[in-house]
């Protein structure tokens, strides 16, 4: 989770070694709920508790910012909410998924172009992930596809584990993302005649 900066004073001998103090029981309730607010796409309630000074990146103890619980679960105004509140479009979790990723996995069309407007890239791949491209294709979510596409992006990038897009589109039996992957897929050189 995100802390706030505090001054930094010099130490003395009582809290030198003094470990910070747990978290209050109170203080994890109301933590929890709002990650349940980013998830059920409570935007009212979201731009209240941010006007207040709810950091827009705050994460809980897998990495997840509400910017990705609100975006994995298809919530538009939620996710408009956070962005324009500063949430980092690409801050990825503990699991090296991106919000724009897990738009792409669930078919979120919206929630990815809306990412997009803010400013994420759409062909990042946090250390040891995948980009928002592979992940539309394994799904087979075509319109994702053909809109990362139409950004420009290298839709030959390879995963850690050396896949493509079409790789990975081809493994998961993705028929549609294939197909489209494929047909903007550069012609091969034909090879010299014997």
């Amino acid at each position: 989770m995100d802390h706030p900066s505090t001054p930094h004073s010099p130490p003395d001998a009582s809290s030198a070694s003094a470990a910070p103090a747990p978290a209050s029981a109170e203080f994890i309730q109301f933590a929890q709920e709002v990650f349940q607010v980013a998830r059920a796409g409570d935007a009212p309630m979201l731009e209240r508790l941010l006007q207040k000074g709810l950091p827009p990146n705050m994460s809980n103890h897998k990495g997840d910012t509400l910017l990705m619980l609100a975006a994995y679960h298809g919530q538009v105004e939620a996710t408009r909410v956070l962005l324009e509140a500063g949430a980092e479009p690409d801050r990825y979790n503990d699991m090296a998924q991106t919000p724009m990723g897990g738009a792409a996995f669930k078919g979120f069309l919206p929630i990815v172009e809306l990412l997009l407007a803010h400013g994420a890239r759409p062909d990042f791949a946090p250390p040891g992930g995948k980009t928002p491209l592979m992940f539309a294709a394994m799904f087979n979510r075509r319109e994702i596809v053909e809109l990362l596409l139409g950004q420009g992006i290298d839709m030959d990038a390879r995963s850690s584990d050396g896949l493509s897009a079409l790789d990975l589109a081809r493994s998961m039996g993705a028929v549609d993302t294939t197909a489209c992957l494929e047909a903007h897929s550069p012609v091969p050189p034909a090879s010299p005649a014997a």
